[in-house]
């Protein structure tokens, strides 16, 4: 069975990720970060639930100054868990929040560099250093306030909100997506500040398990060992969403890597805690699970069995978590479950719809239509699990079809690209609909804009009509 990968230790707050500390939980709340009644009452409802740090977005001064006010009213009401400021876009605004949060989590992809465009820019070597010079000239004095502030930071990379710069130098690889994180964690290591975590998120399973397997082999090569966040990004709703998470989450805690965790649901932000906690109580069973079937895969089939009765969440769970890795790897393109063959609580086509699904969440077969969404946060400016459904209602039966429903900018365009149609949030009550990376309509009312999405995507797949 495979051990944990020993990493350094980040101090956040009153709790430490890594080493051999436990493996820590956390959510992202969905509110209004000015809204400092709902925002606490939401983070109560992560932390009673389990989350043992809360992430809140701030696109700007006004939110990174009310963190101050959020995290007093938690601390007044015994609430002492650690909160975190979500920072895009205005590299001043973390270092606001650094005085006021625990942690903040910088994306590379958009800290200095303009958000993505898509566009191919040429690079001369020198030319390419000058841009890593501005990169150190405005992280140098944020790290100094967090060095002053006792503020950890997490330098989180997203597959879909790359830098034009990385894109036209490295591809959308993920030798592209770790040197973004390479490109700031050595800055921080020359600077002598260890209180970081890193994490590479995609909603492509396979794209963030392979990124993250380079990450680890990288920091090795130069000796760093910071701990790692898992998360597989825009993972969806449902049933769809709990097997997604776990076949890429999964796939890296059964090979003992990761430190903390945050399962991706586009429901209530409380609903994701119960499913991570059963992640980690999962591993060593898994890892098991996941060693055996691999040494008996036979014409390409991967063979999960399970005696016990369990709950129906657990079993697709532990199926989703040990399958992930041999099938991401391609060492096996079918699934077989075979469970309670001397009990009738679960139909076998049930069970054949159960692998169908993790097939599709490791990206080998696609037998339905595959929805990349986000969980919302404060940047979320309409009602995207309303939204969510009545494109599900709609579209279902077109399997095979990529959509993507994102509830803003961030890293909208940038998955649009691994979907066929996107559904974006462009200003409030406003949406932008793309087709692939191209924007094809902006800032249609939101009351319209599912209608206006079925429009394009009837008018692409039967342009003759």
């Amino acid at each position: 069975m495979s051990t944990r990968r020993i990493s350094s230790v980040c101090h956040v707050g009153n709790i430490a990720i890594g080493g051999d500390n436990p493996i820590r939980i956390q959510s992202m709340a969905t509110t209004d970060t000015n809204d400092t009644e709902a925002s606490v009452a939401q983070a109560k409802r992560i932390i009673d639930a389990g989350g043992e740090m809360v992430r809140f977005t701030t696109q700007g001064t006004r939110e990174a100054e009310n963190m101050k006010n959020i995290s007093a009213r938690l601390k007044a009401d015994g609430y002492n868990q650690p909160l975190v400021a979500d920072v895009h876009f205005t590299a001043h605004t973390a270092d606001i929040a650094a005085q006021y949060c625990e942690k903040v989590r910088i994306n590379p992809g958009n800290y200095v560099d303009p958000g993505r465009t898509f566009k191919h820019l040429e690079y001369t070597d020198e030319k390419y250093h000058e841009e890593l010079k501005k990169i150190e000239a405005r992280l140098v004095p944020f790290i100094n306030i967090c060095k002053e502030h006792h503020t950890a930071v997490r330098i989180g990379v997203n597959h879909g909100s790359l830098s034009d710069r990385i894109m036209s130098r490295y591809g959308d690889t993920p030798e592209g997506i770790v040197e973004s994180c390479m490109e700031f964690l050595r800055i921080f290591r020359r600077e002598q500040f260890d209180d970081v975590v890193i994490s590479i998120k995609a909603s492509n399973t396979v794209v963030m398990v392979q990124s993250v397997r380079l990450l680890v082999k990288t920091m090795d090569r130069e000796d760093m060992h910071y701990p790692l966040h898992l998360g597989v990004t825009e993972a969806g709703d449902g049933e769809d969403g709990r097997i997604k998470s776990a076949v890429g989450i999964g796939a890296l805690l059964t090979e003992g890597i990761g430190d903390t965790i945050r399962v991706s649901l586009s429901e209530e932000p409380e609903c994701e805690i119960p499913v991570a906690r059963k992640l980690i109580d999962m591993i060593d069973e898994c890892t098991r699970l996941r060693e055996e079937a691999e040494t008996k895969i036979h014409d390409g089939w991967l063979t999960l069995e399970f005696p016990d009765h369990m709950e129906w969440e657990d079993l697709q769970l532990k199926c989703a978590m040990a399958a992930g890795a041999a099938l991401i790897d391609k060492k096996a393109d079918k699934l077989c479950i075979v469970y309670g063959q001397t009990f009738s609580f679960v139909p076998q086509e049930r069970l054949r719809q159960l692998a169908d699904v993790i097939l599709q969440a490791a990206r080998v077969k696609f037998t339905k239509t595959e929805y990349i969404s986000c969980p919302g946060c404060g940047r979320t400016l309409y009602n995207l699990q309303d939204t969510i459904r009545r494109i599900k209602a709609a579209t279902s039966h077109l399997v095979g079809l990529k959509i993507g429903i994102m509830g803003c900018i961030v890293n909208g365009p940038g998955e649009m690209a691994d979907a066929d149609f996107g559904y974006v949030g462009a200003g409030r009550g406003k949406i932008s609909l793309y087709r692939q990376k191209e924007c094809i309509l902006k800032n249609i009312p939101e009351e319209e804009a599912v209608d206006r999405l079925l429009e394009l995507i009837e008018k692409t797949q039967n342009p003759t009509k």
